[in-house]
């Protein structure tokens, strides 16, 4: 009997194990302010237990094994008034969404020195790094090209207005030396449809500026720094749209939409389009087809329409238990170009057409503690679909009065061909996959590793030349980049991160054998080590000290070695570039009260770069053009400084102001086979600012014809010291070409009625109609006025 009561008893135990185990909850939520902004660390904590949480950058939390029955939640967070709550856990999962907080008053003053935002948090990181907060600029006309033009150290060059070729610097190091990344995911193959330059401010939460050395989780083989836009991921539902029309013709819409259910359903959309005819004045030469002379003036631009649309959707599921968030994906776009001007403001267009199209498709999964607490995994990947197309078919030549002629006088119905006679269509067939890894040990020890793949396989074919054997050539590259990283960080003071790369890329192209169209195909592979640390050090909590050391390879992109079938050639024997980077740095907030403090951050910056790659734009040809293309500088030296200051004056004013300084010197002292020095031995680099800065100031109307309105009146200057377009040493001083000095003045006022749900904005760009230049002289525009509309609303 004994024997049969055990049975019974064991029998008894295993039944009521899993019974036992149901009767536990989960109870997840949402903390924002009563502006329904997310609270990051915001902590929850189950009364009488040792179970609590702390709210993520969008607010979520989560406490799990909680027992059946009644319950006290305390809700605090630094400058918020405590929420306690009672709940009843009679289900397995208990919401707490929409859990709203309000400012305590009392404690203003100290939330203003502890408290700190997600962009003021990215900026702690012991990397040379600088942060926009996008929604600030909702309310302007500014595309995320023109706010980075903000930023110290930075320089958005462009080659016109809306829609035009540009070319990102940071420190010096331009174009691909510089990673473009959308939500940590490089945006290597997003085509002509979706560049910094048509990106609308209003599509961002924040972007992020690293200056010199990049983390390990963003991944790539950048060489001066990268850009990461970090894009809205907010809890709830909302709605914002915008739309703005100025002078040009140019038409600006925006609309970014999310909803987050209670069961995770997720869905977000972006949308924007642009438009603009772009014919702004410019100072240039006029030449006169029966004399052959120029003149100088003043003359609109007549052939630089420039159009796009673009839509970003993604559906999936947040905090589930498989998943943080999964997500999958389709961007769609397309875009007009009309291209007006070659590599020179002398050479004039007006049929030539650039056009393209973006559809690709996306994956992201995010999820934290993974099996294990502490291990965390990010997997992305995209792959684009889309076509470009480059267009001259006629065959005519012009001039800035918008005249034109037959090129060829004696046979005015030749095919066409302003440049060289093309239709060209072709696809690059890229895409990247990237994964990141990342274990906590404990609170103070972290290991990562992250792995970037990229790939490029451009096929195309030419209407008018369908049997060209150039065209049936391949053009292909496999880039993979690996990376392993370790963090340490000591009482939220010391912080160390120490990091090692491998460079890989895999490449096929063809070179001619003869000059007769005779070519063999060419495949290589490209290997490179790299290594550094970046480390921060806060000798009290308002002064950050920085450095950073990197040895960095960057490997030829496919525009350079592929050229981009318009205006840039190839280049496939291009070598990898590689270079020593310091930064040092420090950063100082001063708060004299709870109204008014102040901000600095300065910065040094070394580049010991060889192989340094350059574009090369090449003197006149016979007919009147220029061919560019990028080539290998064996050696470039750059020393430079950057300052920024900020000063706030309770909620009512603010002015600022930044300042950069670069020395880029070529120290190339013999060329590849020569035993002369070289004649520009020691000479700046052409055609880079060195010395340029901004200021803004900006002041606070609060309650400005009801409640809860603002006006704001703000004004920006940008200033460009004068710089030469090429090396100092080529010819007399009357034959150095000098960009001259430029001094321009942006003003704005904007209208915020019903805590922001509507806004409007009226802003003066170029308020004094200075001439401007960036690239090789390309003018840009001149003075325009504009008006932007906006709506925002959100429920949770």
């Amino acid at each position: 009997m004994s024997k049969f009561k055990v049975v019974w008893l064991f029998f008894f135990l295993i039944i009521s194990f899993p019974s036992h185990s149901q009767q536990l909850a989960e109870v997840k939520g949402s903390v924002t302010n009563t502006s329904n902004e997310p609270i990051h660390g915001a902590t929850i904590v189950l009364s009488g237990t040792n179970k609590g949480a702390k709210a993520d950058k969008n607010g979520f939390f989560k406490i799990s094994g909680i027992s059946f029955g009644n319950h006290q939640v305390t809700i605090s967070a630094v400058g918020y008034q405590t929420i306690n709550r009672s709940v009843t856990c009679s289900k397995n999962v208990i919401d707490l969404s929409g859990i709203q907080m309000t400012p305590d008053q009392k404690i203003m003053a100290e939330v203003e020195v502890i408290g700190r935002s997600t962009t003021s948090e990215v900026t702690r990181q012991p990397y040379n790094v600088s942060a926009i907060d996008a929604k600030k600029l909702y309310n302007t006309t500014l595309d995320i090209g023109q706010a980075l033009n903000r930023v110290s150290g930075v320089r958005l060059r462009e080659s016109g207005g809306v829609g035009s070729n540009m070319s990102f610097s940071i420190n010096g190091f331009s174009g691909n030396q510089v990673k473009l990344f959308l939500d940590g995911i490089p945006m290597d193959n997003f085509g002509s449809s979706f560049q910094l330059n048509n990106i609308p401010i209003n599509f961002a939460e924040r972007v992020e500026v690293y200056k010199g050395v990049v983390p390990v989780w963003l991944g790539g083989d950048a060489l001066g720094g990268a850009v990461n836009i970090v894009t809205k991921n907010d809890p709830g539902k909302y709605l914002d749209a915008s739309y703005s029309y100025g002078s040009f013709n140019t038409h600006k819409t925006a609309v970014n939409a999310g909803y987050i259910s209670n069961n995770g359903l997720t869905m977000t959309l972006s949308a924007f389009q642009n438009y603009s005819d772009n014919n702004y004045w410019v100072n240039v030469r006029t030449a006169d087809f029966n004399t052959g002379k120029y003149t100088n003036g003043r003359r609109r631009r007549f052939h630089d329409t420039y159009r796009n649309e673009t839509m970003v959707y993604n559906i999936g599921v947040s905090n589930k238990k498989y998943a943080d968030q999964l997500l999958f994906g389709i961007t769609l776009g397309e875009n007009k170009k009309e291209i007006q001007t070659g590599n020179h403001m002398d050479d004039v267009y007006g049929g030539r057409e650039a056009l393209g199209n973006i559809i690709q498709p996306s994956v992201k999964y995010i999820k934290k503690d993974l099996f294990v607490k502490g291990l965390d995994v990010n997997i992305f990947g995209r792959y684009n679909l889309g076509k470009e197309r480059s267009l001259d078919t006629v065959n005519r030549r012009f001039t800035w009065s918008g005249e034109s002629e037959p090129k060829d006088k004696n046979n005015p119905n030749a095919p066409g061909g302003e440049n060289e006679l093309r239709d060209y269509r072709f696809n690059n067939n890229n895409g990247n996959f990237i994964a990141n890894l990342s274990y906590a040990i404990n609170e103070k020890h972290h290991f990562m590793v992250n792995h970037l793949l990229t790939t490029f396989d451009r096929k195309g074919k030419d209407k008018y030349y369908p049997d060209l054997e150039i065209n049936k050539l391949p053009r292909k590259t496999t880039k993979n980049i690996t990376a392993l990283g370790y963090r340490t960080n000591i009482a939220d003071q010391w912080d160390l991160n120490v990091f090692a790369k491998n460079y890989n890329q895999k490449g096929k192209y063809f070179e001619e054998v003869k000059k007769n169209e005779i070519y063999k195909n060419v495949e290589t592979t490209v290997n490179k080590l790299g290594y550094g640390f970046a480390a921060s050090y806060f000798v009290n909590p308002t002064l950050q000290l920085k450095a950073s050391y990197e040895k960095a390879s960057r490997l030829p992109e496919n525009n350079e070695l592929f050229g981009d079938a318009q205006d840039l050639s190839a280049n496939p024997t291009l070598k990898p570039e590689n270079s020593h980077n310091i930064n040092v740095g420090l950063s100082y907030t001063k708060k004299w009260n709870e109204h008014n403090h102040i901000i600095i951050d300065a910065n040094y910056t070394y580049r010991n770069a060889t192989d340094f790659i350059r574009l090369y734009i090449s003197p006149l040809s016979s007919n009147n053009k220029r061919e560019s293309k990028y080539l290998n500088l064996r050696s470039v030296l750059n020393n430079g400084v950057d300052l920024n200051l900020k000063y706030f004056y309770k909620n009512q004013f603010s002015i600022g102001g930044n300042l950069t300084y670069q020395n880029i010197i070529n120290n190339t002292k013999y060329e590849p086979g020569q035993l002369v020095e070289s004649s520009v031995y020691k000479d700046r680099m052409p055609n880079i600012p060195y010395l340029y800065g901004n200021a803004d100031a900006a002041y606070y109307l609060h309650h400005f014809g009801g409640k809860h309105n603002t006006l704001t009146i703000g004004y920006n200057l940008q200033y460009i010291h004068a710089f030469f377009l090429d090396f100092p040493s080529l010819g007399t001083p009357a034959q150095r070409f000098i960009i001259p000095e430029q001094l321009s003045h942006d003003v704005n006022i904007v209208y915020a009625m019903a805590s922001g749900k509507y806004n409007v904005a009226l802003e003066c760009n170029n308020l004094t109609d200075a001439t401007r230049y960036d690239n090789f002289e390309m003018q840009k525009p001149s003075r325009s006025f504009n008006v932007k509309f906006r709506y925002f609303i959100r429920k949770k």
